[in-house]
């Protein structure tokens, strides 16, 4: 994959902010599997199919990340809510800049169903995260 594409998707400040969310890898305890795939390129996948509205099944390539595994992870992220911790990160470094009023913050998710809630914080957090760039510019 492009860096550009890459950077466009997840810039390094917003990186920052995600890496310490994400829950820790495990490796099997009787062995096998795969090594470990880079946090920041699965992140990314996951990131341009929730954005693009690709299927994960056509994933490109360029990515470095399956199909496969890409769906995986997203899975166990949004069941341990990363979605919702990232959009709350986000938040939390305008509201430290003075940029939140929070007495007037509503954030609600109503719908259910994993993909919609995920595309919902993700969409928040980004939107977020475009401020917070435009200030620390």
């Amino acid at each position: 994959m492009s860096a550009d594409l890459s950077q466009r998707l997840v810039p390094d400040g917003l990186w920052e902010l995600v890496a310490p969310l994400l829950p820790s890898f495990n490796s099997r305890p009787q062995g096998g599997g795969t090594a470990p795939l880079d946090e920041r390129a699965v992140f990314t996948a996951v990131v341009y199919v929730l954005t693009s509205g690709c299927a994960w099944r056509y994933l490109p390539e360029t990515f470095g990340v399956s199909p496969a595994t890409a769906h995986r992870r997203f899975t166990a992220w949004t069941e341990v809510g990363l979605w919702r911790r990232l959009h709350r990160a986000v938040l939390d470094e305008l509201g430290a800049q003075g940029e939140i009023d929070y007495r007037r913050l509503t954030v609600r998710y109503e719908r259910k169903g994993s993909h919609f809630l995920a595309f919902l914080g993700l969409a928040a957090a980004l939107t977020c995260y475009k401020k917070l760039a435009k200030l620390t510019m």
